[in-house]
């Protein structure tokens, strides 16, 4: 896992540093694996994944546990089961809202 993060761009770290940040404090007990190549986050059964790509990051997850925010942000939503923030997409969002999709990606 650090090998990935130490590899993102450095555009890309702040927003991958704050995603990872925000999960861990929201599911502190959350295993971190890399799957498919990128970090995935699984707490029981559930997983959310983050991967870094040219544009900036992606977080994929089904549109039905995410709490809403496919609905609220439908510009951040790239096909099914994607969530592609830019550089400056991930900074307008607050991070209880960041939260509250955590919160209902892995919900049982």
């Amino acid at each position: 896992m650090r090998a990935y993060r130490d590899a993102i761009d450095s555009e890309h770290q702040p927003t991958f540093d704050r995603l990872h940040r925000l999960i861990m404090a929201t599911f502190p007990d959350a295993e971190v694996a890399l799957s498919y190549g990128m970090p995935t986050y699984r707490i029981g059964r559930r997983r959310l994944s983050i991967g870094v790509w040219k544009h900036g990051l992606s977080l994929y997850i089904s549109p039905n546990r995410d709490g809403g925010f496919s609905a609220r942000h439908p510009e951040l939503a790239a096909g099914k089961g994607t969530i592609k923030l830019g550089p400056a997409d991930a900074t307008r969002i607050p991070d209880a809202e960041w939260q509250e999709l955590v919160r209902a990606a892995v919900s049982a």
